[in-house]
């Protein structure tokens, strides 16, 4: 993997390869020519080339630079400087963001405070080296090539072409499990672009996932709360939830939720998270919106589902009851994934309204639709009733009540009236008349108080 002599790339031109200046964002272009103006080598590189190679529209364009992030920050005063495991300047142009990052060398000598490594895994690497030696340090094949700005060629320092054009994921260097072992998110991404590109993993990379997930444990929750939303939330969640537990890597993640699964592999707790990722994927696919509370909520069910019931079982009140098996669960999970508190309290606001959706009396259903939580908790309870885990009717009452039917709403009221103000009572001596109607409106408003 760190070879004493620099490798010879594979050289691309222009006429031969199908990126487009036309294709790439303009302030990313802007970056690009600014740099290489002031004396910088400077080239497009990973996810934006392999998915305009593959007639993707990429999501984001990154640049890597010979210029260390101080001299970036030099050449652009609309640039800020991130991160301390990987030190990268932002260059911002309104709400975009272009990611500019130096060439990483490989000297293992270099000072701690700039490399620091774990049993294997690097927690802090800012050596900075040759755009040879940056090629060799990227995770996948795939990801490794370089757009050049100077000529418009592509640079290939890792055989990219060779796998994009065979449809193969496969890991940099002789030594996948010391890959892995460097940095185990590794693994999620692995499964992540698999899923994300419609490709295979190489062999060799793909059999050290089994045994290498509890590695996984060594990772920040808060980072695996941002590599989970980009496992569920980029159109492939389904896929990507099949294949995290084929490799026994969701059960790193989600270690509750796999335990109800094992046990209940052919019962509704998969179907309904099956059925939930695919309303996930649909919603993407549509330009619709995704909510991470509502996400974390479909994954985290089962588990709570189950500890909902034992309570119910101890004679515990239903909102007493989610509310408690809410906090237990999710309070558990944090230890794998750190959930922030914006995302956190909607996702408990989903579950524990579902007992409350379960009570069609009184004013309460109408006050509940007014609830901020109400139209995630009502999707919620129409994923239960279409695995059956509720009766389907209740769902289709409450359909009809936000429908605005009449007959509905008047059952769900009560066909109560406005409370009138109380009368003021007579003092000692007073006498007041009070008519058999006036008389039956008092007893209609006491009634309604009562309901």
């Amino acid at each position: 993997m760190h070879p004493t002599t620099p490798p010879q790339p594979l050289i691309v031109p222009r006429p031969e390869h199908r990126i487009s200046r036309a294709n790439i964002s303009p302030n990313a272009l802007k970056v690009l020519y600014r740099l290489s103006q002031a004396g910088h080598q400077a080239y497009l590189v990973g996810g934006g080339v392999r998915d305009l190679l593959l007639g993707h529209e990429p999501k984001d364009f990154d640049v890597a630079t010979d210029a260390t992030p101080e001299q970036v920050r030099a050449v652009f005063r609309n640039c800020r400087l991130i991160g301390r495991r990987f030190r990268l300047a932002h260059v911002f142009f309104g709400s975009e963001i272009v990611e500019v990052a130096t060439f990483r060398g490989t000297n293992p000598d270099a000072d701690l405070d700039q490399r620091l490594v774990e049993n294997g895994r690097i927690l802090r690497d800012n050596v900075y080296g040759t755009i040879a030696e940056d090629a060799l340090r990227r995770d996948f094949s795939v990801n490794a090539l370089y757009y050049n700005i100077q000529d418009f060629s592509l640079v290939d320092y890792a055989g990219g072409l060779a796998d994009i054009a065979a449809g193969r994921l496969r890991l940099i260097g002789a030594d996948p499990v010391a890959r892995y072992r460097e940095d185990p998110v590794r693994m999620l991404r692995a499964v992540r672009f698999a899923c994300k590109l419609g490709f295979i993993i190489d062999a060799a990379c793909e059999t050290p996932l089994i045994s290498l997930a509890p590695l996984l444990q060594e990772i920040a929750p808060a980072r695996l709360f941002e590599e989970t939303l980009k496992l569920f939330h980029s159109g492939y969640a389904l896929p990507a939830f099949e294949k995290l537990r084929h490799y026994g890597l969701f059960a790193e993640l989600f270690p509750q939720t796999e335990a109800c699964l094992a046990r209940e592999d052919h019962d509704f707790p998969i179907t309904f998270v099956s059925r939930g990722l695919d309303n996930t994927d649909r919603r993407v696919a549509d330009g619709q919106s995704v909510s991470p509370a509502f996400l974390f909520a479909i994954l985290l069910w089962e588990p709570v589902r189950l500890r909902y019931e034992a309570l119910l079982a101890q004679d515990r009140p239903p909102v007493e009851a989610m509310i408690l098996a809410a906090h237990e669960v999710a309070s558990q999970q944090q230890r794998q994934i750190a959930i922030p508190k914006r995302y956190g309290l909607p996702m408990r606001e989903i579950w524990t309204m579902q007992p409350r959706l379960e009570r069609r009396q009184g004013k309460r259903p109408l006050q509940l639709c007014g609830h901020p939580r109400f139209r995630a908790a009502y999707d919620f309870l129409l994923l239960r009733a279409q695995v059956g885990e509720v009766d389907p009717a209740l769902a289709d009452w409450w359909t009809r009540l936000q429908a605005g039917e009449a007959g509905e709403r008047g059952s769900a009221a009560g066909e109560t009236k406005r409370k009138r103000r109380r009368r003021r009572k007579p003092k000692t001596g007073e006498t007041t008349a009070v008519s058999p109607a006036a008389g039956s409106g008092i007893a209609a408003d006491a009634a309604a108080a009562d309901d």
